[in-house]
């Protein structure tokens, strides 16, 4: 299964890296169909949008909203190099994507960006899906090492 997985986690993490070469956190994410084929790619924009909404993965949702019905989203996968925050969580939720698989963890995350950050909103993607009436299958951390070494000195 993680065999499977591993070039779209890495794709993500590619992407992450390039947001960062353009000024902005290092956060990718990408959604793949049914068949295994990249419909979209999205970056992190906070900081050159100056938006705070510009996460990747509700870049990539909004995106996917205007293009695709709420049944083939169903069917696709959402990848992205850190485990979603809520806000992200949520728009997932709310766009009917079904499977999300993440390479670090939210737990990491926060160990990097250090304890006296207030942009801190600790609640694991798992915990807000489980409060929703459909099912969100969610796979990860995979290849943490490999999705930490984006956010190696950016936080500190």
């Amino acid at each position: 299964m993680e065999d499977f997985h591993q070039a779209f986690i890495r794709r993500a993490i590619q992407i992450a890296q390039r947001a960062r070469e353009h000024g902005n956190h290092p956060f990718g994410a990408l959604l793949v169909d049914p068949h295994g084929q990249v419909l979209l790619e999205a970056e992190n924009t906070v900081m050159t949008a100056r938006d705070c909404t510009g996460h990747a993965e509700l870049n990539l949702v909004r995106q996917a909203y205007a293009l695709f019905d709420a049944d083939f989203l169903a069917q696709c996968t959402l990848y992205t190099s850190t485990e979603p925050c809520p806000m992200c969580a949520g728009a997932i939720f709310w766009a009917n994507i079904r499977q999300v698989v993440y390479g670090l963890s939210e737990n990491e995350l926060y160990t990097m960006v250090g304890e006296s950050a207030t942009e801190v909103l600790a609640l694991p993607c798992r915990e807000l899906f489980a409060r929703g009436k459909k099912p969100i299958q969610v796979i990860g951390p995979l290849f943490e090492e490999e999705a930490r070494l984006v956010h190696l000195g950016f936080w500190k």
